[in-house]
């Protein structure tokens, strides 16, 4: 376990640099001069995580992204860090190399009052009312969209993120797509692929660049939309319900606020669910015998082929649900989580100074043999509460911990089992014979060819 140094912070940004020497005593290595370690871990993060905890350990150096940090794996070091007892991680201060070009002020890159006030101002958006309103948005454009892929050979991973984008302008803004469409998700994709980009800065023609030019075009929509609702009102929508969001002593949150807010949102909803989704797709593929068990599960709360999943009903498909918690075992959507230590602690025999970059990979534990005997294999009944009750806490993390668990989290479980309970109760999910498609691991994992599955009516 941890223990901490009682010091006052000493960094209070990003941007403030640690002395050049301060982490040698943590094993590791430096790789290249100017771009480090960068080009190994976008090249294979897998196998690069991978070789570095088996030459070094659980506890490692590298030098990414032009930083120096360290790396702690482990169920205790996934509570360390996001259950964070001693407010000694900062988000903001994690996350600001990666993200704060393009996704300022998110929750994820708020701490601890801050994140705490915006939280509880957000939350208004996830109360049973408007969930059950979302709920109903998330039925008719799924069942909608589902009953064209019947019978169709497709790629599976453009069709769900054309379909969650096209639910998101439904659920969260409460507008049909107009012409601005493929703009917004051309930006959208623009700032997530920036966030791993090797240049830093927004120059001409480079990842960056473009994200900070879709960042603009979304602070010009989101800006324009927030005031409009503000002056004639909204309805149920997210987008609506967070223009209305009130800080504690009953002010409005600032226009930039919300705006920020809800462009991370929807890239979250946008980008991991749709990662999510897919992961279950392809895996419900690979294991046909888990499609005939969620199948009749399925059937037996909605009633029947196609039905629309109840609102009331989602807390009755725990079958499904375990099936889902697994998928995002194996491949989680966020694969690793940035902080920055605000004081110095120690952490598996190792000292490790304030203002150091610390990492956690949720991918990395959710793949150890001590909490998941056969990790490649496919099971859901290791979520069965009897089977959770055994296992660490922490040894399952695909939405955080702690103050920083996703507040989407409900609406993501929600719509994924809609989406199960329009798919599998219509159609068999195939995939051709030795069919393994290659998964881009990093940022937010997806098939890099868009996974080929076949919808065949049941």
């Amino acid at each position: 376990m941890a223990t901490l140094a009682t010091d006052t912070p000493a960094f209070t940004h990003w941007s403030q640099a640690l002395p050049k020497h301060a982490l040698d005593h943590i094993p590791g290595e430096d790789g290249w001069p100017v771009l480090g370690t960068t080009l190994q871990l976008l090249a294979d993060p897998v196998g690069f995580g991978n070789r570095m905890r088996a030459k070094y350990g659980n506890v490692y150096r590298n030098n990414s992204f032009g930083r120096r940090g360290v790396i702690l794996i482990g169920a205790e070091a996934n509570e360390l860090v996001l259950f964070d007892r001693g407010k000694l991680f900062s988000s903001e201060q994690g996350w600001g190399p990666v993200l704060d070009q393009l996704f300022p002020r998110g929750l994820m890159l708020l701490d601890f009052d801050h994140h705490r006030a915006d939280r509880r101002a957000l939350s208004i958006a996830f109360k049973p009312e408007p969930m059950r309103h979302y709920s109903d948005a998330l039925n008719r454009g799924i069942s909608q969209r589902v009953q064209e892929w019947s019978g169709r050979e497709m790629a599976f991973y453009p069709a769900i993120k054309q379909l969650t984008l096209d639910l998101a302008a439904d659920s969260f803004l409460g507008l049909p797509w107009g012409p601005e469409a493929d703009k917004i998700n051309t930006a959208f994709i623009d700032m997530v692929q920036a966030s791993i980009g090797v240049i830093r800065k927004p120059l001409p023609f480079t990842a960056m660049g473009r994200g900070v030019a879709g960042r603009k075009f979304l602070l010009e929509y989101f800006t324009a939309e927030t005031l409009r609702r503000r002056e004639q009102g909204g309805g149920q929508d997210m987008f609506s319900q967070f223009a209305r969001a009130t800080h504690e002593d009953g002010s409005l949150m600032p226009v930039d606020e919300v705006v920020d807010h809800m462009i991370f949102l929807m890239m979250a909803a946008h980008d991991t669910i749709t990662s999510s989704a897919t992961s279950l797709i392809w895996l419900l593929a690979k294991n046909p015998e888990w499609q005939d068990k969620l199948r009749e599960e399925l059937r037996a709360v909605t009633g029947g082929e196609g039905r629309a999943l109840a609102y009331d009903d989602l807390g009755k498909l725990d079958l499904t649900e375990m099936a889902f918690k697994e998928a995002l075992r194996m491949i989680p959507p966020v694969p690793s989580l940035p902080r920055r230590a605000l004081r110095e602690f120690t952490f598996g025999g190792y000292t490790i100074p304030a203002g150091t970059p610390v990492g956690i990979s949720p991918a990395a534990v959710h793949m150890m043999e001590e909490y998941w005997p056969e990790p490649a294999k496919f099971d859901p009944l290791r979520f069965t509460p009897e089977q959770v009750a055994k296992r660490h806490k922490y040894a399952w993390v695909p939405f955080g911990g702690g103050a920083h668990m996703c507040l989407g989290l409900h609406f993501a479980y929600m719509q994924v089992k809609i989406l199960l309970a329009h798919v599998l109760t219509r159609y068999h999910i195939d995939i051709a014979p030795g069919y393994e498609p290659k998964w881009q691991p990093w940022p937010i994992p997806k098939p890099s060819d868009g996974l080929r599955v076949t919808f065949r009516p049941v």
